[in-house]
């Protein structure tokens, strides 16, 4: 069993960056694959990283490459993601997910576990 949590969420100029933090509160949290995801209002959830169980190897895709960075703190049980040069267009809810059985990757089918969201809005 695992729990979730998103904290770090706000408002943030354009250029500027924050850092999103996912806590989770079961044993087994660091033995998950952890992602985060955004949505936005009128469009499909869209994967930007995950970190690995075994070693917190990294994995970007899209929007994430070059701008963002993902890591974990297991005695904290905390994932974090950075995000630098946030542009407008980053404004969405972002959530983070736990795999534990499946791969994970960037399947959103493949996650146990998803936390309820922080948001970020970022103003021009």
């Amino acid at each position: 069993q695992v729990q979730l949590l998103e904290s770090g969420g706000g408002t943030v100029q354009a250029g500027g960056s924050v850092r999103l933090s996912c806590v989770g509160s079961g044993r087994t949290f660091s033995d998950a694959a952890v992602a985060w995801f955004r949505l936005s209002p009128g469009k499909e959830r869209e994967f930007l990283a995950q970190i690995t169980r075994y070693g917190g190897k990294p994995y970007y895709r899209g929007s994430a490459k070059g701008r963002f960075t993902i890591s974990r703190d297991n005695a904290k049980s905390t994932v974090y993601l950075q995000m630098n040069e946030l542009k407008p267009e980053d404004t969405a809810t972002y959530y983070c997910a736990a795999a534990t059985t499946l791969p994970g990757a960037d399947y959103p089918n493949e996650y146990d576990y998803w936390g309820p969201g922080t948001q970020v809005i970022v103003s021009s």
